[in-house]
């Protein structure tokens, strides 16, 4: 079904928000009717016109970027969730065969479906993710409130993000085997260290962690124990990926802090996790940013 727009309004926009508002259709309807027909008329645009913008907005053509945004999904449903068979995973990712989308994904990725769920190389993967795609960011309502003392099992990742989420992988496991931080009754926690931007890779660090309700005993995993300490903290909720975190980071740090008086505690900026990626759809992803005030 096309989309029911107000062409009058969008009309009215610039080249940029007609962009923006196109990737959020995307992000919106990617199991829908994604031809260039459909998005073209989203953004009110000719179909040559659109197409041409596309390609110089995003880095890529709209095929690949499309392809890349299933197979983004599909290979965290390849590691995450394994005992989802190849055929379902193919078939998600809208394509006709295990075979079709098997050969798409050995082209992007250099790895196999297959291979990938064993043993999936992150570093090469992120790679193929950092074409520039401009997205809006939704009002930035910041919450004022005060964080209760958590005790949180910790795996430290020091090293290039793009070897992070082998370090989710270890924790994950962990998490499963040991249940002493059940993910349906425990909360999922980030504490981020540095920013990867501006960082060196190898000084990246990055706290995967999960609430727990006692200490955890020295184990093979290299899990240990930290704290969330009690206080006032900044609270701004952000929908969507992952990816797009840094904005309102940046936001707090850089604007919201100053223009409300406030000083940072000495505590790192951490994430809280309310859903997951792939269980939940990418643009459905809620997750709160917290900064520790004195």
């Amino acid at each position: 079904m096309k989309p029911e727009i107000m062409n009058a309004k969008v009309q009215q926009l610039d080249y940029r928000q007609k962009m923006t508002l196109v990737y959020s259709y995307i992000d919106q309807h990617l199991d829908d009717d994604l031809s260039l027909d459909v998005l073209s008329e989203v953004a009110c645009f000719s179909k040559f016109h659109f197409h041409r913008l596309f390609s110089e907005y995003s880095g890529i053509s709209l095929y690949k970027y499309l392809q890349l945004l299933r197979l983004k999904r599909a290979s965290y449903q390849l590691v995450f969730n394994p005992h989802q068979s190849v055929l379902d995973i193919a078939l998600d990712a809208a394509f006709s065969s295990p075979e079709s989308f098997s050969r798409a994904f050995k082209k992007a990725f250099s790895q196999t479906p297959r291979d990938f769920r064993k043993k999936p190389l992150w570093e090469p993967w992120l790679e193929k993710y950092h074409f520039t795609a401009p997205r809006g960011t939704e009002h930035m309502d910041v919450r004022v409130i005060d964080f209760p003392k958590t005790l949180i099992a910790v795996l430290e990742h020091l090293g290039a993000v793009g070897k992070l989420n082998y370090s989710i992988e270890k924790f994950i496991d962990w998490r499963k085997q040991s249940k002493l931080s059940p993910v349906a009754s425990s909360s999922t926690y980030g504490l981020v260290y540095s920013d990867p931007k501006t960082t060196d890779p190898d000084e990246f660090r990055f706290d995967v962690c999960g609430e727990v309700q006692q200490p955890v005993a020295q184990n093979d995993w290299g899990i240990i124990n930290k704290v969330i300490p009690a206080g006032r903290y900044a609270c701004i909720r952000h929908h969507g990926s992952h990816d797009q975190l840094d904005v309102k980071v940046r936001y707090l740090y850089c604007q919201w802090l100053s223009e409300n008086n406030q000083n940072l505690a000495d505590f790192p900026c951490f994430f809280e996790y309310i859903n997951f990626f792939p269980e939940v759809a990418e643009h459905e992803l809620i997750t709160d940013i917290y900064i520790g005030l004195q």
